[in-house]
């Protein structure tokens, strides 16, 4: 029987639930004890019969009124199925025979919290605290985190991992927990004292230098960060999440090259993830390697072909390289998935002039302003489009409105110029150039950008050359 304990288990449950039928229907009485009892309600409970567990608890309590592990047994019974109050007054009977049990106060904050008396089970918990000591304190901590967590009390949970880890430095689902409480507070400052602490004492835990580095990382102390998350994998060589954070630590340093090697070694650890394919192109990309960048793009894209943004990565790619068409495609794929993005409107209208395809570009480039009347971007881009394009009554229409939606920008006073000026209306045109020098002398560049040829306009130079004497430009 000993190579088949499984086996042996089963045959005395099935006998076990025989003698227990034949009990409750009274075809014979045998003795069944406390921990038969026990196994029975289990039973019933593993398989979520909570009925036939509610009536094993009856018989016995019946037959073994002052064993208070029964008791606790039904008051957790009693909970599951919503009977709250009875299993508060079933916890009573339990305390006045076994105060002492954990259980008695874990269903007790149970019971409190599902009768939305929250103040009732905080309170419990920090006198049971004061009872226990060792792993029951901890268990209780634990226990009124949750409480915490359930009433949105975050503070609160971080300190109730800081006094767990003050007690046992090592406990693993401490350290995990307080890692995403300390991002969630923004206690770094004080997570960094804990984990320095842990760590003089118990210098080889690899989750506890984690914890100290993404702490570092929250501060920005991005160098510091690297550091710990070396010593991270220095002990633990497989530890993908150290990895991926100091992945992320490198581009904000802007060492792409470094990002790309960790985060590569990040996909050898763990099963490849588009966010980790999405950064290692994003680094290509800021080398201006596009081609490589591309490839992580798409390999991004393969695992998440819903991501919009994915495509437009791949679309700004070859826009950098002034491949136009290729970068249209891949718009045009992103703009199936979420047609009215800014950022989407913007780029296919870029694209639109350089393939000279003016009246397209603005049709997108009006669907930015419509989206972000107040964003100067799109109001840009839209009258540049129309000054080139010789579209000038519309440009001046576009470029009053941009004035009224952006606070009177003064960039738009440059462009205001510059198109009454393409129209003839010089005067005007001077005094709105007076107007823009003025306020902002240094967005002159963006005025001879939009038309260089206008510097041959005597009556300009001379405006530009005055406020240049004044010191205004």
């Amino acid at each position: 029987m000993k190579e088949y304990p499984f086996r042996q288990d089963n045959e005395d449950m099935e006998e076990l639930l025989r003698l227990y039928n034949d009990r409750k229907t009274g075809r014979s009485y045998p003795f069944l004890d406390e921990e038969s009892f026990e196994k029975i309600i289990n039973y019933y409970d593993d398989k979520e019969d909570l009925g036939q567990a509610q009536e094993a608890c009856d018989m016995a309590v019946e037959q073994f009124p002052y064993s208070a592990s029964l008791l606790l047994r039904k008051a957790d019974i009693l909970i599951a199925t919503r009977k709250y109050q009875d299993a508060l007054d079933m916890l009573d009977l339990a305390e006045l025979l076994d105060s002492t049990d954990i259980d008695l106060y874990i269903l007790r904050t149970d019971a409190f919290l599902a009768l939305d008396q929250q103040d009732k089970a905080i309170a419990l918990l920090q006198q049971a605290l004061t009872f226990f000591e060792g792993e029951e304190r901890i268990d209780l901590l634990f226990e009124l985190a949750d409480v915490y967590d359930d009433y949105e009390e975050f503070d609160k949970i971080f300190d109730c991992l800081k006094l767990i880890l003050e007690e046992e430095p090592t406990n693993e689902e401490a350290l995990y927990k307080i890692c995403f409480w300390t991002d969630f507070t923004g206690r770094n400052e004080e997570s960094i004292r804990l984990h320095q602490q842990i760590l003089e004492d118990h210098p080889y835990n690899e989750l506890a230098w984690f914890n100290l580095a993404a702490a570092f990382q929250g501060l920005k102390l991005y160098e510091k960060a690297i550091d710990a998350y070396k010593f991270a994998i220095t002990i633990d060589e497989k530890f993908d999440f150290a990895y991926r954070n100091m992945g992320d630590a490198y581009i904000r340093l802007r060492k792409f090259r470094d990002a790309i090697e960790v985060l590569e070694k990040v996909l050898e650890l763990s099963r490849p993830e588009d966010v980790i394919y999405e950064a290692i192109g994003h680094c290509y990309d800021r080398l201006k390697n596009y081609a490589q960048a591309r490839i992580y793009y798409r390999k991004a894209v393969h695992l998440n072909p819903d991501d919009s943004k994915l495509y437009y990565k791949i679309a700004c790619t070859y826009i950098n390289e002034e491949q136009w068409s290729q970068a249209v495609k891949q718009l045009e794929t992103a703009m199936q998935i979420h047609k009215s993005v800014p950022e989407f409107n913007l780029a296919m209208g870029e694209c639109k002039i350089h393939l000279g395809e003016t009246r397209d570009a603005i049709f997108y480039f009006s669907n930015v302003v419509r989206a972000r009347p107040r964003n100067s971007s799109g109001w840009e881009a839209l009258i540049r489009c129309l000054y080139v394009g010789a579209f000038y009554e519309e440009a001046l229409e576009q470029a009053e409105a941009a004035l009224e939606h952006t606070e009177r920008k003064p960039l738009f006073l440059y462009y205001k110029s510059a198109i009454l000026l393409a129209l003839g209306k010089s005067k005007e045109g001077l005094i709105f150039l007076e107007r823009a020098l003025q306020k902002a002398p240094r967005l002159l560049r963006e005025f001879v950008a939009l038309y260089p040829a206008i510097l041959q306009n005597q009556l300009v130079v001379d405006v530009i050359a005055r406020n240049r004497k004044a010191g205004k430009a």
